[in-house]
């Protein structure tokens, strides 16, 4: 192999002088490596510059006992130390996927090649900085992928629902309306003075008004017993359906009493099915209307949330309304995990200038942690408090999980450090929140954790 030419056909090399790049190949020390080897592992010192001249890599790092996949090199290309690069041990595991050739240069010597080698260290510091953009760039968007699952799942669970509810109050709604014109064969006989069909107007439509009562299930059951045997005593058809129903919408025997009293025998029965029609009707209608306007509340609050129709740009913004939607986001693994919102917010909160869709952001990533972290608590409780101090904001996110063990503290606004599983967190989600809230919004962000209470402290001004 020509080494040389190998080198030529790494792009951040091609203009290098050969003087440099044979001072590179013997300085450097060759290594070869067979399919399943080892280039590094977590943990290595990272002490040398790697030049894979032949050969393809894997680059794996480790999460709760797991591997996951996040990078995959070939060469021709460089990896490992660059100058000026401050990483001090590798945070995962490079592969081989076959034999390779490599070259391996000790920093030792870095100096010599800073001091001598003015275009080759001007090359790799390039080529450091590229790494390191395109790294963090990946690891970005997988955190956002991420946490666009996570919203997608909630909300198409969220809206699953009362869509389901729609379609099924529709077509119970249709079945119930083609049965409507046999009984109104019956209605059409019946013989009424105009005040005698008022009368039995205001009493249905009173009932229709006051809407579903909520008894409990010993009162509906002993409601329904008493209307059953009053209907089947007056020879009223259907008279198990139609008694739950009434008794739904409060009706009791003195109501049936004043309408009989208003009827003739033979119209009675008529006169309570066609009522019965009236108040099916007036229930699936209801249940399509409060289904539709809990779809209509989801997309609003995705669209608050997500600010969708505004310009990114700094507004005066009601926090409460941002933590809210964030609350409706993730309403559905709050649910699932029995989780209680206590909300301490104080009232007339001044209305910062933030970027609404950043901070957004940062209760997302705050709370779905706080859901993560009490999955095996036997208290699950989420605190949320607001208040002034002064000309800032505070705000405080408290979840009653096992807490941030002390040897990690330090590291939880690190790029790429995570405690969670394979699939579960990239390690962006706790930097994606210290950089919005310090580098947007000028505030700080702090955490005090001890076991059942983990408490995120955020403050940033009023004015920016």
């Amino acid at each position: 192999m020509d080494i040389l030419q190998t080198l030529r056909k790494i792009n951040e090399l091609d203009t290098v002088p050969d003087d440099q790049l044979n001072w590179l190949i013997e300085q450097s020390d060759e290594l070869k490596l067979k399919q399943g080897e080892y280039l590094f592992k977590k943990g290595s010192p990272i002490d040398k510059m790697l030049i894979i001249l032949e050969g393809h890599f894997v680059l794996k790092v480790e999460q709760a006992g797991n591997y996951r996949v996040v990078s995959n090199f070939e060469g021709p290309t460089i990896t490992g130390l660059l100058p000026y690069s401050r990483a001090k041990e590798a945070i995962g595991y490079s592969e081989a996927s076959g034999s390779a050739h490599i070259l391996q240069l000790h920093r030792d010597h870095f100096a010599h090649m800073k001091s001598n080698c003015d275009e080759l260290t001007t090359a790799l510091v390039h080529m450091m900085s590229s790494r390191i953009r395109s790294f963090t760039k990946q690891e970005q968007q997988n955190d956002k992928m991420m946490a666009l699952g996570k919203l997608s799942a909630g909300l198409a669970h969220e809206l699953n629902n009362p869509s389901s509810a729609v379609v099924r109050s529709a077509q119970t709604l249709n079945k119930h309306l083609r049965a409507i014109p046999e009984g109104f064969k019956n209605v059409i006989k019946i013989e009424l003075e105009d005040e005698d069909v008022d009368a039995v107007n205001e009493i249905l439509f009173n009932k229709v008004d006051a809407g579903i009562q909520q008894l409990s299930l010993m009162d509906k059951s002993g409601r329904e017993d008493e209307i059953m045997d009053w209907l089947e005593d007056h020879e009223v058809e259907d008279a198990d359906e139609i008694a739950e129903n009434l008794v739904d919408y409060g009706f009791v025997e003195q109501d049936l009493d004043d309408i009989s009293d208003l009827l003739r025998e033979e119209d009675l029965s008529p006169v309570i099915n066609w009522l019965n029609q009236v108040l099916t009707t007036e229930r699936l209608v209801t249940e399509i209307e409060e289904a539709s306007q809990r779809i209509n509340d989801l997309v609003s609050s995705v669209k608050s949330y997500t600010h969708m129709d505004q310009a990114p740009e700094r507004k005066e913004t009601d926090i409460h309304v941002g933590i809210e939607n964030t609350l409706t986001m993730l309403d559905h693994k709050l649910r699932k995990s029995n989780i209680e919102i206590v909300r301490n917010y104080q009232e007339s909160l001044p209305q910062p200038m933030v970027l609404a869709s950043a901070l957004n952001q940062v209760w997302t990533n705050l709370i779905d942690n706080a859901i993560d972290a009490m999955k095996t608590s036997d208290t699950k409780v989420l605190t949320i408090d607001t208040k002034q101090s002064g000309q800032f904001i505070n705000i405080d996110i408290k979840d009653s999980g096992s807490g941030i063990p002390d040897d990690v503290k330090d590291k939880i606004f690190d790029p790429f450090f995570t405690t969670k599983a394979v699939g579960e967190g990239t390690g962006l989600g706790l930097e994606v929140v210290h950089d919005i809230i310090t580098k947007q919004h000028n505030g700080t962000v702090n955490v005090e954790s001890s076991p059942g209470s983990t408490v995120f402290k955020i403050c940033f001004p009023i004015t920016q």
